[in-house]
C-alpha cells in the first residue's frame, strides 16, 4: 500500500515538474528559436527541391547499363594492330554518343550520368579526330586504350552501381 501511495506522489510531482520545465521553455526560449525556424523555413520554402536534383542520383536504367557495358566491351577489343580500328572507334563514338543522347533524353535527372560518360566521349572524339586525318599511331592508340579502359570501368561502376 505504501509504495502505491509512494508511486502516485512520485507521479504527481514528475507531472507538475514536466508542465513547469515545458512552461518555462516556451515562455523564455520560443521567442529566441522561433526567429531561427521562421528564417529556416522560409530557406527551404523559397528554395523548394530544387537543390535536391543535384544531390539524388539517378535511378537504374536497363538500356544505359546495357550500352556502358557495350562501350567497355568495345574497348577491351579495340586492335590496335588491326587495319579496322578506324571503323571500331567510329562504332565507339556512335555508341557514346547514343549514351548521351539517350540520357539528355530522359531528363534533368541524368546530368550525373552525363558527366560520368563525357570523359570517355571527349577521348574518342580526340581518337576519331586523328584517325581521320591519318595522324594515328599504333603507340597513340594503346596509350588511349590504356586511358579509355580507366574511364570506362568507373562509368561502369557508376551506372551499374545505382538503386
Amino acid at each position: 500500500m505504501r509504495d502505491r501511495c509512494r508511486f502516485a506522489a512520485s507521479s504527481i510531482t514528475l507531472g507538475i515538474l514536466d508542465e513547469v520545465v515545458i512552461r518555462l521553455f516556451y515562455t523564455r526560449h520560443i521567442k529566441y528559436y522561433m526567429k531561427y525556424m521562421i528564417a529556416i523555413l522560409a530557406v527551404v520554402g523559397l528554395s523548394g527541391c530544387s537543390s535536391l536534383k543535384t544531390i539524388v542520383p539517378s535511378f537504374w536504367d536497363d538500356n544505359q547499363s546495357a550500352r556502358i557495358v557495350d562501350v567497355r566491351f568495345q574497348i577491351e577489343r579495340l586492335d590496335c594492330g588491326s587495319d579496322s580500328v578506324k571503323q571500331s572507334v567510329s562504332k565507339l563514338r556512335d555508341d557514346l554518343l547514343w549514351f548521351e543522347l539517350y540520357s539528355e533524353s530522359k531528363g534533368a535527372r541524368q546530368q550525373d550520368v552525363i558527366k560520368i560518360v563525357h570523359p570517355i566521349r571527349e577521348t574518342v572524339e580526340d581518337m576519331h579526330k586523328r584517325y581521320q586525318e591519318g595522324q594515328a599511331s599504333q603507340g597513340y592508340c594503346t596509350i588511349k586504350q590504356r586511358i579509355l579502359r580507366s574511364q570506362a570501368q568507373t562509368a561502369a561502376s557508376a551506372v551499374l552501381g545505382r538503386f
